[in-house]
């Protein structure tokens, strides 16, 4: 039974289930209790989805060999890694001092469609005041750090479901 819970299938869907909650979560988060979501959180909303959809991938197709599994693994935690990057920014942002961070920018709409993707997401990055605003916590971690250890977790599980037997 137990080896049953822990195979890859059932270890991917876990995967994506968790994904699908966190995004879930961030969707009722809007349009429930009314938060706006700053440019970066767009972006980390994305890197999940693909993340979910990569461990959904994995599952439903469910590879026999472990090279196979070791794609999905290495697809899974390179996504992961990304968001990573763009949760520690984030967090990097709300722990600035209030004077040093940067000023409220456009939406991440406008950024795209005025600069084309690159300069916009380069733009995005660099960060915006209302990407430094802690709006909401639990147990005192705001939102991106808990997204930032959710990456780490997820990313930490791909691999582990791609080494094992």
């Amino acid at each position: 039974m137990i080896r049953l819970l822990l195979s890859r299938r059932i270890g991917n869907l876990i995967g994506f289930l968790v994904c699908a909650g966190m995004l879930a979560f961030g969707y009722y988060l809007q349009f429930v209790v009314g938060l706006e979501p700053c440019p970066l959180c767009i972006i980390q909303r994305i890197l999940l989805f693909a993340v979910g959809v990569a461990f959904l991938v994995a599952a439903l197709h469910h590879p026999a060999g472990r090279l196979a599994a070791g794609l999905y693994g290495g697809v899974v935690a390179f996504i992961a890694a990304i968001g990573i990057a763009v949760a520690g920014r984030h967090v990097w942002l709300q722990h600035l001092p209030p004077e040093k961070r940067p000023a409220c920018g456009p939406a991440l709409d406008y950024l795209l469609s005025a600069f084309g993707p690159i300069e916009g997401l380069s733009r995005v990055l660099r960060g915006s005041g209302e990407c430094g605003a802690v709006d909401w916590t639990l147990l005192s971690f705001s939102i991106p750090e808990w997204t930032l250890a959710a990456f780490v977790a997820l990313s930490i599980w791909a691999v582990f479901l791609a080494l094992r037997d």
